[in-house]
C-alpha cells in the first residue's frame, strides 16, 4: 500500500527542520557563491580578470573575509565544489570562515543541464548516480544543505509534460537523497525568463511545475519541514511588449506560491532570474508586502543580484578588495530591508492591535 512508509527519524527531523529554518531566519538570506568555472570566466571577463583558480579562490575569499556584520543579513552560502576545498591566505579553510561568522556552508550538487531526447530543446539535469556518496563527504566536510537546479523553458509547445514530469522527479530523488545524509535540499525548478510570454502565461506555468514539484516530492517522501524552495519569481518574458509592475509581479508570484507550496515548507528563496540588482530587489520587496496569507518565510537566494556590483567595485585588484567588501555589505542589507522591513512592520502592527485589546479589556 502506498500508505506503508517511513519518515526520517525523529532526530533527523530536528536537525534538517533546525537547519532548513535557520536560513531562512527573520530578515536573512542566502548568497550563491556556486558559480561553475566557466560561469565565473564570463563575470571575469567583464572586469577583465583571468579565469584561473587563484584568482577564483581570491574573489571567494573577498566574499568570505567581509566584516562579520554580513551574518546579519546572510544566513548561508552556496559553495561550487571547488570553493568548498579552498583556503585563504592564512590557510584556513573556507568553510571554517564561514562557520565563524555564523553562516551556515552548503553546496551546489547537481553536475548541470543536458538535453532532453524527444523534447523541443528541452532539458533535464544529471548527477544523480553518485549523489548519495557525494551527499555524505559534502556533510562529512561541513555542509549543511546543498542546492540542485532544473530548468524550463516557456514556449509554444513547452514546458512539455514530459519535461515538467521528469524535472519534478530528478528534484524529488535529490531532495531525498540529501535528507538521508543530513543535508537540507533546496529545491529549484527554474522557469526561465527567456521569451515573449506575458505575466499570465508566467503564472500558469510556475503552478504547473510547482504542483507537480510537491507531487513529486510527495511521493517520494520528503519531509517537507526540512526543505527550502528556491523558484523563479513570476515575471513576463524579458521580450514580452507589455511592461508590468512590481505589484503585478508580486500578486502572480504569491498567488502561484498559494496555490501549490504546502506551508510545512519553512521558507521561498527566489532567485534573481536574470533580473538586474535594482529589479530584483524591487520585486522581493513587492513580494513581502503583498497582502494575504503568506505561511513561509519569503526571502533571496542571489547570486548576481548579490555580486555584480561586488565584482565592478573589486576589478580583480588586491588594493580594491575592501571596496568589494563594502559594496557586498551594503547589497546585503538592502536585500534584508527588502526582506525584513514589511515583515517588522506586519509584527508591529500587530503587537500595538493585541496591546490596545489588552488595554480595552
Amino acid at each position: 500500500m502506498t500508505t506503508y512508509f517511513n519518515y526520517p527519524p525523529p532526530e533527523l527531523q530536528e536537525e534538517l527542520k533546525r537547519i532548513a529554518n535557520a536560513i531562512v531566519a527573520p530578515g536573512k538570506g542566502i548568497l550563491a557563491a556556486d558559480e561553475s568555472t566557466a560561469t565565473i570566466g564570463k563575470r571575469f571577463a567583464d572586469i577583465s580578470t583571468e579565469n584561473t583558480e587563484d584568482n577564483r579562490r581570491k574573489y571567494r575569499q573577498l566574499l568570505f573575509t567581509t566584516d562579520d556584520a554580513v551574518s546579519n543579513n546572510i544566513s548561508g552560502v552556496i559553495l561550487f565544489h571547488e570553493t568548498l576545498y579552498q583556503k585563504a591566505d592564512d590557510g584556513t579553510p573556507f568553510v571554517e570562515l564561514l562557520k565563524k561568522k555564523n553562516i551556515i556552508p552548503g553546496i551546489k550538487v547537481d553536475k548541470g543541464v543536458v538535453p532532453l531526447f524527444g523534447s523541443e530543446g528541452e532539458g533535464t539535469t544529471q548527477g544523480l548516480d553518485d549523489l548519495d556518496k557525494r551527499c555524505a563527504q559534502y556533510k562529512k566536510d561541513g555542509c549543511d544543505f546543498a542546492k540542485w537546479r532544473c530548468v524550463l523553458k516557456i514556449g509554444k509547445n513547452t514546458p512539455s509534460y514530459q519535461a515538467i514530469l521528469e524535472n519534478a522527479n530528478v528534484l524529488a530523488r535529490y531532495a531525498s537523497i540529501c535528507q538521508a545524509n543530513g543535508l537540507v535540499p533546496i529545491v529549484e525548478p527554474e522557469v526561465l525568463p527567456d521569451g515573449d510570454h506575458d505575466l499570465d502565461r508566467a503564472q500558469k506555468v510556475t503552478e504547473t511545475v510547482l504542483a507537480a514539484v510537491y507531487k513529486a516530492l510527495n511521493d517520494h517522501h520528503v519531509y517537507l519541514e526540512g526543505t527550502l524552495l528556491k523558484p523563479n519569481m513570476v515575471t513576463a518574458g524579458q521580450s514580452c511588449a507589455t511592461k508590468f509592475s512590481p505589484e503585478d509581479v508580486a500578486k502572480a508570484t504569491v498567488t502561484a506560491l498559494q496555490r501549490t507550496v504546502p506551508a510545512a515548507v519553512p521558507g521561498v528563496t527566489f532567485l534573481s532570474g536574470g533580473q538586474t540588482e535594482e529589479e530584483a530587489t524591487v520585486h522581493l520587496n513587492a513580494i513581502n508586502a503583498f497582502p494575504g496569507k503568506k505561511p513561509w518565510a519569503l526571502t533571496f537566494s542571489f547570486g548576481r543580484a548579490l555580486q555584480a556590483s561586488v565584482l565592478r567595485a573589486w576589478k580583480g585588484k588586491d588594493e580594491t578588495v575592501k571596496a568589494g567588501q563594502d559594496e557586498l555589505l551594503k547589497r546585503a542589507k538592502v536585500r534584508f530591508l527588502a526582506v525584513f522591513s514589511v515583515t517588522a512592520l506586519v509584527y508591529f502592527a500587530n503587537l500595538l492591535k493585541f496591546t490596545a485589546l489588552l488595554i480595552l479589556t
